[in-house]
């Protein structure tokens, strides 16, 4: 199954919108959720089990529910209310002499304990410096355990794809992906071919 960053998102009743993130547990390296940024509703991104996913093609993911239930799924993003009084304590602990502050929202990513978020164009890293950027993942649809990592490299007329064995990722840190080989390495490992796929 190729889950592409980015790729459209249908439910059984209809497109419902793109796929932004997936979150991935790294000790087992399976794709536990999907991040789904909705179509109607602007900014609205929800959490969607990878065991929802019913199959993926190369630019689609087709979830096994349907619009309503997707509506349902917890919000990727979530708001905390930070009272003015809070804001003033903060700042008098600080020796500010703010005024009267504002109240206010910060916003943050409800990650599931475990899980890392992984975005499109997350940097990859070779031993011995940056090798490209995350395109997009294969996974066992049976497992949802992720068997290769397909790397972008290179800018504008010298891009390729690789593809990249999950074996092969030393770990993810700092919101980046570090690879266990160097870039010649990377270079040896088989190129995808993407022509005429829209990219």
């Amino acid at each position: 199954m190729d889950i592409r960053l980015k790729a459209h998102v249908e439910c059984l009743d209809g497109r419902i919108g793109r796929l932004e993130n997936i979150i991935l547990n790294p000790d087992s390296e399976r794709v536990t959720y999907l991040v789904v940024r909705e179509n109607d509703v602007a900014n609205t991104q929800r959490l969607v089990p990878e065991s929802l996913v019913k199959e993926a093609s190369h630019d689609t993911v087709f979830l096994s529910i349907n619009k309503k239930r997707f509506e349902r799924m917890k919000s990727f993003i979530q708001e905390e209310y930070i009272p003015a009084s809070t804001m003033l304590y903060m700042a008098e602990q600080a020796g500010w002499n703010m005024g009267t502050p504002a109240s206010m929202f910060v916003e943050h990513e409800a990650v599931p304990a475990g899980g890392l978020v992984v975005h499109k164009g997350t940097g990859v890293f070779a031993t011995d410096g940056r090798a490209g950027r995350v395109d997009e993942f294969l996974v066992e649809k049976k497992t949802g355990r992720i068997t290769h990592l397909i790397l972008r490299e290179g800018h504008l007329w010298g891009k390729k794809d690789i593809s990249v064995p999950i074996n092969q990722v030393d770990r993810y840190e700092d919101g980046k992906v570090y690879l266990k080989i160097d870039k010649k390495g990377v270079e040896e490992l088989p190129v995808i071919d993407t022509k005429g796929e829209g990219r």
